[in-house]
């Protein structure tokens, strides 16, 4: 994608852009679980985690954290920038368990730009992760990011 001027940001407001697909594998899920301290038998655990969702699953905060870096084959090259920073977000909601060996990929919408003033640009990104063969994403997110031009 071409770079845009900040200006014209809002022509892009509703497109849709997809990363590539990835594997969520279980050494994956174990060094977030290390990590982050949270071993949780639902997510390292296949014994204990089958009867329940069929295998381990992913953490949450896991596959949001994946978004960010996942976030750079999506992003917006805009004209001038000097720096951007992740914002925040105004609203996640993790919906359906994304079990081991999963492929995902994000899917990402630009819903609202902001001008705030002295080359500042608030960006909100609706994101939602697709994990092949579900009709529900594994989470949906509004994800704020600030661009300095």
């Amino acid at each position: 994608m071409e770079a845009i001027k900040a200006e014209e940001l809002h022509t892009l407001i509703g497109k849709v852009n997809s990363t590539s697909w990835f594997k969520v594998d279980q050494d994956r899920i174990n060094a977030f679980a290390d990590v982050s301290e949270d071993p949780q038998f639902i997510h390292v655990d296949p014994e204990k985690a089958t009867p329940i969702f069929g295998s381990t699953i992913a953490h949450g905060a896991l596959m949001l954290s994946l978004s960010v870096g996942k976030g750079y084959e999506t992003a917006i090259p805009i004209e001038g920038t000097k720096m951007a920073m992740n914002y925040g977000y105004d609203k996640i909601r993790f919906i359906n368990p994304v079990p081991v060996d999963s492929n995902c990929r994000y899917n990402s919408t630009l819903i609202e730009v902001t001008d705030k003033g002295n080359g500042r640009w608030l960006m909100k990104t609706k994101i939602e992760l697709e994990v092949e063969g579900s009709d529900k994403p594994g989470f949906v997110a509004e994800n704020l990011a600030m661009v300095f031009v």
